[in-house]
């Protein structure tokens, strides 16, 4: 794959990206301090829509090829087979290229943070250099776990990336609430810590043939810290946000 060969070549490049994406965040807070927010909500409906879209496309077209192996295959194999001729080639790899790369332009995420003053919270500056760093160390490490964690985020962000654009347009239904998109998130990270374990129970570098596996304890070390540390931060984020709520909600009904 070309594009991964040049990835490979230039391992600098998310490095230097994740810098130039902390300097506008504290430059760009720093400029809007005394300043009034602007108003790009069209653009950020906009902006909001095409990732859903997007993450729809990726979704439709890597979740058959995930479910078709794991029904065809031994649920090592998913785990351990070269990721090349598991899900690395064709419709599936070219959406697992693109979810890779996809974190780049995600990174404007935080652009509309900033400019509207919106409050910037630890764990969303944290996801977004985390997951970048990642997403290439994986892709050019070829971890055969990739799909699992393309599919989840492909997943999530269709249905949260709708959420916002429906937010930015003023018409989310009723029934639809910060809560369940939160929900999703935690279960995602559930299920990642819980295929970097099952990664280092098969992790067997001495293995040959039959025995290999394609894990590479530096990157799935890397994915277990990852996943855990989202994990921790998203039901730390959940309990403060919805059960402080309900404290406060209560605590003001008992006094009045």
């Amino acid at each position: 794959c070309r594009v991964r060969d040049w990835m490979q070549d230039h391992p600098f490049v998310p490095v230097i990206a994740v810098i130039l994406y902390a300097v506008f965040i504290v430059c760009g807070r720093a400029y809007f301090e005394r300043r009034d927010p602007l108003s790009a909500r069209r653009a950020l409906a906009l902006w909001n829509l095409s990732l859903s879209v997007f993450s729809f496309c990726g979704l439709v077209r890597t979740l058959p090829h995930l479910l078709h192996n794991l029904t065809h295959m031994s649920l090592r194999d998913n785990v351990c087979n070269d990721p090349e001729s598991q899900f690395g080639s064709g419709s599936t790899g070219f959406w697992v290229q693109m979810f890779c790369l996809s974190k780049f332009p995600e990174l404007l995420d935080t652009f509309f943070i900033v400019i509207h003053k919106k409050p910037l919270i630890f764990l969303h500056w944290y996801h977004h250099i985390t997951v970048l760093l990642y997403c290439w160390h994986s892709y050019v490490s070829s971890s055969p776990t990739g799909i699992w964690f393309v599919v989840m985020n492909y997943a999530v962000h269709w249905i949260m990336y709708g959420y916002y654009f429906l937010m930015a347009i003023k018409r989310k239904p009723k029934w639809m609430n910060a809560m369940v998109i939160t929900c999703a998130q935690i279960s995602q990270m559930v299920v990642g810590v819980a295929v970097t374990l099952l990664a280092f129970y098969y992790y067997n570098p001495d293995g040959q043939g039959a025995d290999s596996c394609w894990v590479t304890k530096e990157n799935n070390l890397a994915a277990c810290i990852m996943y855990g540390s989202y994990l921790f931060l998203f039901l730390q984020f959940f309990v403060r946000r919805y059960f402080k709520v309900s404290v406060d909600k209560k605590d003001k009904k008992k006094r009045s």
